[in-house]
């Protein structure tokens, strides 16, 4: 250390015998491969991996087997090689004792690693501050590290600090929980690479300055922290700070306050403050996955306590059954087996000694009963105030024990129940024996499960008014296009009722539009049974139930349409009781007049729009009747080429004598015959070719088209046999 560094203090805080030297008297050893390795997809803080392998596929060491779900996950990559036996539910480190999704890989023994380089390597250049920092972020979340520090949060989300400044850099090296010495022996023997690792957050986070705490009960440490500064020419860049030994100066806020005297406010992350913390054992992580390209798939853990005869610290492949580790450090079962994941004072009691060795875990304790006695009966909370204390967080933890214990989980709140970071401190002073510590993490749990189950309701709440609001707007919008067709059908009816009684001489025929009308109606009230007759079959068939909204549509609408035309009826009905009794005696006048031709092909023009605007919603709707309004389509087609050629004909005749009138007509008639003759013929080809595709695809419209087609040629043989004896008889 080259720079004078003031050291603060942080209220509460507990001295409790330490017990590393049980676990420092050796290096650190490596761990064979075991017979089996079990990877949860949930080892760090944020949503789980998701598996990109399947059961049986090979793996090699290093090769992604999960990648990452979301910005607040990491991926998960093959410790060793071998195969993938199992996708399924194991136990999982952690104090709920439930079970999580899991890759079980059996290993082959070669540990054949995947094709692998350094970053700097790969991308060509000298230094790592040749390299663009968002690229390292990005290479730092593909090698899959988390906080090693045991919270396993994902090292590249608290890498991006968006557009905070960050001045200092801190690594903690404080490792002040009794019995762990794994951070304490990788900074003793791996010094170089923790160096290395400050340098490259350094340059990611553009920081100005580096401390590295640690405790002053590590000496060698600090010497080979030292050492190694000097080394890498960084003694002048980077400090190692030694901080009085206090439980919990490793946590993150406490350790924060110590070297820069600053507090991380309630809800507030040290990014806030220009302040960035990680581990030495990330640091460490992060070197090797830049310089050499390792992923995270293996760390170093203690396994101490009286149980076991060969304490020490082993380098672990991530995956390796407790069971098997302990057997490394001579394990002897007790009477009442008790292993711990962690410390004695944040740690929790495993069910079972299959569970999997995972990124945070940092020690294997294995105590005796003598060394660490369970839990004795709590006794009645005395009010003495130790635990208040010793609270390193200045909390107030006897309210915040009654406050859970009642379940009045509101209040916690109020007492910043989330501000407890769990070190376990008033637990061990108070004199009483109250799993202070338990209650908190039961209120933390409830809390957590009020606020998720609230913002289910939430979400449900707003699909329902986001539905009820859909509905009334497809209900007002189809209220007003039923308002628009009543009103353009009243406009319509009032046009036929206030129309003069005489056109051109001749008079209207109410008769004959009744009974125009009343068809229509009887045609409706048959396509409405028939409709519904559809709508129940597919109601009952499941393989016909995307047919359902269709039909109830096509029922809507022609429901629509008859009540419409009962409408048009009753004033059809009452125009013709009023219409004069000598109606039928009026002169019509001449049926061959231009003004009467050219009515009547307007009459049949607009039946040709309509025919075809049947014809086209039967497309749309996948009608069966289709074939037969196309037939429909085709002869008023004809009708309307017919009537125009006689208007035409009519405006071309001039006004002479009746022998001339009479030559005129019979060419009109020939003329007109000829047309219908090619109108015929042009839909006799069609019909055939709609016969020939229906033949071809096999459909059951094939009897039908035939006859349709045979009415076509005999047709068609009239006209012709028509137009032959007008030409031998002219």
């Amino acid at each position: 250390m080259t720079h004078q560094i003031r050291i603060f203090d942080f209220d509460g805080g507990i001295h409790p015998a330490e017990n590393k030297a049980q676990s420092t008297q050796r290096p650190i050893r490596l761990a064979p491969i075991p017979n089996e390795l079990v990877l949860p997809l949930h080892q760090h803080i944020g949503a789980a991996a998701k598996p990109i392998v399947a059961v049986g596929e090979k793996v090699l060491k290093g090769q992604l087997i999960a990648e990452a779900a979301g910005f607040v996950s990491v991926p998960l990559h093959a410790p060793t090689s071998g195969e993938v036996i199992a996708i399924e539910p194991r136990l999982v480190p952690h104090a709920s004792g439930l079970s999580e999704d899991c890759i079980v890989i059996r290993p082959d023994g070669a540990d054949r690693w995947i094709e692998r380089q350094g970053l700097l390597e790969q991308l060509g250049v000298d230094d790592v501050t040749d390299i663009p920092a968002v690229q390292l972020v990005n290479h730092i979340r593909d090698c899959g590290i988390a906080g090693m520090g045991g919270a396993g949060f994902p090292t590249a989300v608290k890498l991006n600090i968006g557009q905070r400044n960050i001045g200092t850099l801190i690594l903690n090296g404080a490792e002040c929980e009794p019995y762990i010495t794994a951070d304490d022996m990788l900074m003793r023997e791996r010094a170089h690479e923790v160096v290395r690792g400050a340098q490259i957050l350094l340059h990611i986070l553009n920081a100005s300055q580096c401390l590295i705490g640690v405790e002053d009960n590590k000496p060698n440490a600090i010497a080979a922290l030292n050492a190694a500064l000097v080394d890498l020419h960084e003694e002048h860049h980077i400090d190692v700070v030694v901080i009085p030994t206090k439980y919990p100066s490793g946590g993150e806020k406490q350790l924060i306050q110590i070297l820069t005297g600053e507090e991380v406010p309630a809800g507030g992350i040290p990014a806030d403050l220009g302040i960035v913390c990680q581990n030495v054992g990330t640091a460490s992580a992060i070197a090797r996955a830049v310089d050499h390209g390792e992923p995270l798939i293996s760390r170093i853990a203690t396994v101490t306590g009286d149980a076991v005869h060969s304490a020490g610290n082993w380098e672990v492949l991530i995956g390796t059954p407790v069971g098997e580790l302990l057997e490394l450090a001579d394990y002897t079962v007790q009477k009442r087996e008790r292993v711990i994941m962690g410390g004695p004072m944040m740690g929790f009691a495993l069910p079972s000694l299959d569970i999997p060795v995972v990124k945070t875990t940092n020690c294997l304790l294995a105590p005796t009963e003598k060394e660490l006695p369970t839990n004795k009966a709590s006794m009645a909370c005395i009010r003495c105030g130790m635990c208040a204390d010793a609270c390193p967080a200045d909390l107030l933890p006897q309210q915040l024990y009654w406050f859970s214990k009642a379940e009045e989980f509101n209040k916690a709140e109020q007492h910043n129940l989330f501000d407890c970071i769990e070190c376990g401190a008033c637990s061990y002073v108070c004199p009483s024996e109250i799993p202070l510590v338990q209650y908190y993490r039961y209120a933390k749990g409830a809390v957590r499960e009020e606020r998720a189950a609230q913002a289910k309701a939430d979400q449900a709440r707003e699909r329902f008014e986001h539905r009820l609001a859909r509905q009334e707007r497809e209900q007002a919008e189809k209220e007003a296009k039923r308002k628009a067709r009543a009103e353009k059908a009243a406009q319509a009816q009032s046009a036929k009722v206030d129309a003069p009684a005489v056109t051109d001489g001749v008079l209207p025929a109410p008769s004959a539009d009744l009974e125009k009308l009343q068809k229509q109606f009887d045609a409706s009230q048959a396509a409405i049974a028939k409709t519904k007759e559809k709508l129940e079959a597919a109601k009952s068939d499941p393989e016909q139930a995307d047919k359902v909204a269709l039909f109830e549509a096509a029922l809507v609408k022609t429901q629509d349409k008859m009540k419409d035309l009962a409408k048009q009826l009753a004033v059809a009905k009452k125009a013709a009781k009023a219409a004069p009794a000598a109606e039928s005696d009026a002169d019509k006048g001449d049926p061959n007049s231009p003004e009467r031709l050219k009515k009547k092909w307007d009459m049949a023009q607009t039946r040709l729009d309509t025919a075809e605007k049947r014809l086209a919603e039967a497309r749309e709707q996948g009608a069966d009747t289709v074939t037969a309004l196309e037939t429909g389509v085709e002869k008023q087609r004809a009708r309307v080429d017919e009537a125009k050629a006689a208007y035409e004909a009519a405006l071309a005749a001039p006004a002479a004598s009746t022998e001339s009138q009479a030559k005129t007509a019979t060419a009109v008639d020939a003329d007109a015959l000829a047309k219908k003759i090619l109108a015929q013929t042009d839909r006799l080809e069609k019909a055939k070719e709609r016969l020939a595709m229906a033949q071809q695809e096999g459909l059951d419209t094939v009897d039908a088209l035939t006859m349709a087609v045979n009415k076509q040629q005999d047709k068609l043989t009239q006209l012709q046999q028509q137009a032959e004896s007008a030409s031998e008889n002219p």
